[in-house]
């Protein structure tokens, strides 16, 4: 078998995030898909993820999962044997999203989670596209699945989130840099960044998708994922 491959969902997603690449890959190898659950900061989130690793694997995460892969990254560099990085950010939160964090916390635990992740948040997602109104739903059953407290703790631990940019600078393994085109959460720009931090990484823009290529285009995404699991 080749080298055990980790997912990490990123915000309010769970494993269906990554069930095409499930799928595409669960015949070579072991894949497992990290819960980011339980604790309400990024170096917490990476400290249970890694008791319940693998002893080395390829790491994969998508959005806070990418945010949460640097951070491992971080912590135990000598277990990651390949990186990729989808849609996420390796920058601090910005200040000016703090009031909106705390706003949208003091609503999902009132009762109004599903109102804040429809209104504010999964408009944000996506690209046009035939599948675009079922992947929405899908994104909503993954956030009522996890509820209004892992929105808080996720809430938290993104808005005081460290920066990554050192962390990429020394990173050493084979590493994928991938995003969606009309990504508006996380745009080219963040991803060039991080391209221009990894020493010989490779960056991909995926057509015709948003926040969420894993299941926007599954087969493009797939494609760029068996590149780099095999480089």
């Amino acid at each position: 078998m080749e080298e055990p491959l980790l997912l990490l969902p990123g915000m309010m997603c769970d494993g269906r995030l990554f069930t095409p690449q499930l799928h595409a890959f669960s015949d070579e190898r072991m894949v497992t898909v990290g819960a980011l659950t339980g604790v309400n900061t990024i170096e917490g989130l990476a400290d249970l993820i890694l008791a319940n690793a693998p002893p080395s694997f390829a790491l994969a995460g998508l959005s806070m999962g990418g945010i949460c892969a640097m951070e491992i990254v971080r912590q135990a560099p000598q277990r990651v044997t390949r990186l990729a990085l989808l849609d996420t950010n390796a920058l601090p939160d910005a200040p000016h999203l703090a009031p909106v964090r705390d706003d949208q916390v003091r609503r999902a635990l009132a009762g109004e989670l599903r109102m804040v992740m429809r209104d504010e948040m999964k408009p944000n997602y996506l690209a046009d596209g035939p599948d675009r109104q079922a992947i929405l739903d899908l994104c909503m059953a993954m956030a009522e699945t996890l509820g209004p407290q892992v929105f808080a703790d996720q809430s938290l631990a993104l808005k005081a989130r460290p920066d990554q940019c050192e962390t990429l600078r020394g990173v050493t393994v084979p590493t994928l840099i991938l995003c969606g085109e009309d990504d508006r959460l996380c745009p080219l720009e963040r991803h060039t960044l991080m391209h221009e931090l990894v020493p010989g990484s490779t960056l991909s823009v995926i057509k015709g998708a948003g926040h969420l290529p894993t299941l926007e285009q599954p087969a493009a995404t797939n494609e760029m994922l068996r590149k780099w699991l095999t480089e």
